[in-house]
């Protein structure tokens, strides 16, 4: 079997992932669960062959001295396919995320619509943030694609690796992916700034040095729509917040209380109503009693700030979790599932 084959077999399921496992068939995750193809399990050789025929010049080197890979393929008949490729016992295997080309709106998304405002900011730090596999990176691309669909800006992404490729829409679309256009984050987004841009768009905020740019770029005027491996909007701030030395604590309270204006953590998941996934979501806005919270160090407030601010569209987990329920949309297992407090919800 080939590499194309595998990557057909893969869109036609509609799978989100494919699992290259040494002495294993090739696997799928469709809607969550893992599906074997019907097939011979692949040898640690054959699965190297697999790999190898993707890399670029200069990525098998990579490989082998840093033990571990992540690049992206398109392919215009199929989609676009995330390769991450590792060790494990000293054998070659990969974990491919698969996306389709088209890239749908945050309607079409069922996300929560105060997205379009928050895409409309002139400047400030926008947040997505979910943990592996919910989807935030689709919700990163469409907030993107909305503002380069309605501005006449210039939009620059810093991401690792590129995942869909934007065309120039209203606005001017530039993309940096680490290792092939930049050397980090941090170094990727010094130079941006020199590149007049209005959008930033930082695919994941990993360490100290690329939250303080962002911080440093929303300040100054941009807008600035970042991701991050977190579940909710006060484990944001604090994952923020813990990068730094206690000693600058205070400092970056006051910097992201002045230049944040809103978190959404999303998980996604199985509908009953029709074939597929659907993302939960909490927001929070940053009002000015949320920015007193943040630059007081008071995010125990947050949580039941969030569920006081529908005026303000803000919305938390669990009262989405209720929506989906009521509409039909999701199980009630599964919403008191994911509920944050079971109980909570029970009540709602």
């Amino acid at each position: 079997m080939t590499i194309e084959e595998l990557f057909k077999i893969a869109v036609e399921k509609g799978a989100s992932d494919i699992h290259l496992v040494s002495n294993m068939s090739p696997a799928l995750r469709i809607r969550k669960d893992i599906f074997f193809i019907d097939a011979p399990p692949l040898k640690p050789e054959e699965i190297k062959e697999l790999i190898y025929s993707l890399l670029r010049e200069g990525q098998e080197k990579i490989l082998e001295e840093e033990r571990q890979l992540c690049f992206s393929l398109l392919r215009d008949d199929l989609g676009h396919f995330r390769i991450a490729v590792y060790f494990h016992r000293g054998m070659v295997e990969a974990a491919i995320r698969v996306r389709k080309l088209e890239l749908k709106s945050i309607e079409a998304l069922s996300l929560p619509p105060v997205l379009k405002d928050l895409a409309n900011k002139p400047h400030g730090l926008i947040v997505i943030s979910g943990p592996t596999g919910s989807g935030k990176t689709t919700t990163f691309y469409s907030v993107l694609d909305l503002i380069n669909n309605t501005r006449k800006a210039k939009i620059i992404t810093v991401e690792d690796p590129i995942e869909y490729v934007h065309t120039h829409k209203k606005s001017i679309f530039v993309q940096q992916e680490i290792y092939k256009d930049a050397t980090s984050f941090n170094a990727a987004l010094h130079h941006i700034l020199r590149q007049d841009p209005d959008v930033i768009g930082v695919g994941e905020m990993r360490d100290k040095e690329t939250i303080q740019a962002a911080l440093n770029a929303a300040e100054t005027g941009h807008l600035v729509i970042a991701t991050l491996h977190t579940s909710a909007a006060a484990q944001t701030i604090d994952r923020i917040l813990d990068v730094f030395p206690g000693e600058r604590h205070a400092q970056v309270r006051t910097q992201l209380s002045n230049c944040l204006q809103g978190t959404l953590s999303q998980i996604l998941l199985p509908r009953t109503d029709i074939k597929g996934l659907v993302p939960a979501c909490e927001v929070l806005i940053a009002t000015e009693g949320v920015r007193n919270i943040i630059r007081d160090d008071k995010l125990q407030m947050l949580p039941s700030t969030i569920q006081a601010g529908g005026e303000y569209k803000m919305q938390s987990l669990d009262r989405d979790l209720k929506r989906l329920f009521r509409e039909g949309i999701i199980t009630k297992s599964v919403a008191i599932e994911n509920a944050c407090d079971p109980k909570e919800f029970l009540s709602l």
